[in-house]
């Protein structure tokens, strides 16, 4: 036997399947201690305001004149407030009025920003220029007085104060997905997908929207935390969650006469909206690396 005849042919090295673009995103994402610990305390902050009905000790809105500004203990964790309601029961039920107001604005800015912008990238002319100047024209004015003044004009309620939030974020995502359109509709694939005979509306929403998606994504995330500031801006100027439903800034507007006597009126309610604040703002920025493919 000669030895080429020995020799046998190697077998063929198996070929191990593509990862998924998001599962690529998840293990960018997993890298990032900072963005995964805020990911861990939105949870924590999440699960508590889903499941604040078990896991408050007493009713946020109970009164009790023998417990009025008590120090925290063992029996009150945060302390009691002006009239005897326990902190922190009210911080858990505030989180589910900043949350809310913070997902439901986005998704209303969304909602209505994501379609105007899509238009005016993709369309161009006449309707790009309108709905750039008038987009132009939201922003010229600054994000909070505006709300202020809608909510303001709207009535005080959190309804009221959600779509102030959302109407007045608009232009935010206006602007990002009209840039987002120009960029994307001159791509390669898009001038392939017009040449066998897409139509417009097809191209725009089954081609361009899904593309600018993590961009979007990544902005609203950003944003949710820019409208938890505004409605405990909002609510501690009155026009937002009304008393007794406990809200983040209600409950900071009360604490502002007892800074002195009773610190954790304020500290807790502050601590709470800077934590969540800052945990969505880290989560963001390590959401926008995830996404990016040219990250490393």
């Amino acid at each position: 036997m000669t030895a080429a005849a020995q020799v046998l042919p190697a077998p063929a090295a198996s070929i191990a399947p593509p990862e998924s673009p998001m599962r690529q995103a998840w293990k960018r994402l997993r890298r990032r201690k900072g963005a995964m610990i805020a990911l861990g305390v939105l949870l924590i902050i999440i699960f508590a305001a889903i499941f604040a009905p078990l896991i408050a000790p007493y009713d946020p809105a109970k009164q009790s004149w023998t417990a009025v500004r008590k120090a925290p203990s063992a029996l009150y964790w945060f302390g009691t407030d002006e009239v005897g309601r326990d902190m922190f029961s009210r911080v858990i039920y505030g989180a589910r009025a900043s949350l809310m107001a913070g997902v439901i604005s986005v998704c209303i800015a969304l909602g209505l920003g994501a379609p105007l912008g899509l238009l005016a990238g993709y369309m161009g002319g006449w309707v790009d220029a309108l709905i750039s100047r008038f987009t132009d024209a939201m922003l010229a004015c600054p994000f909070l007085i505006l709300a202020i003044a809608l909510a303001a004009f709207l009535g005080p309620s959190l309804t009221n104060a959600m779509i102030a939030i959302g109407v007045t974020a608009t232009p935010i995502f206006v602007r990002l997905t009209r840039g987002q359109v120009l960029t994307v509709k001159v791509e390669n694939y898009i001038e392939a997908a017009r040449s066998i005979g897409n139509s417009q509306w097809r191209i725009a929403t089954r081609h361009i929207l899904p593309n600018i998606l993590p961009q979007l994504m990544v902005q609203a995330t950003v944003t949710i935390a820019t409208a938890i500031i505004a409605e405990a801006a909002l609510s501690f100027l009155g026009l937002g969650q009304q008393p007794p439903a406990p809200s983040w800034g209600s409950m900071l507007n009360v604490a502002q006469r007892f800074l002195t006597n009773a610190p954790w009126m304020a500290i807790f309610p502050g601590v709470a909206i800077f934590a969540t604040v800052l945990s969505f703002n880290l989560f963001g920025d390590g959401l926008r690396d995830a996404l990016d493919p040219r990250s490393k």
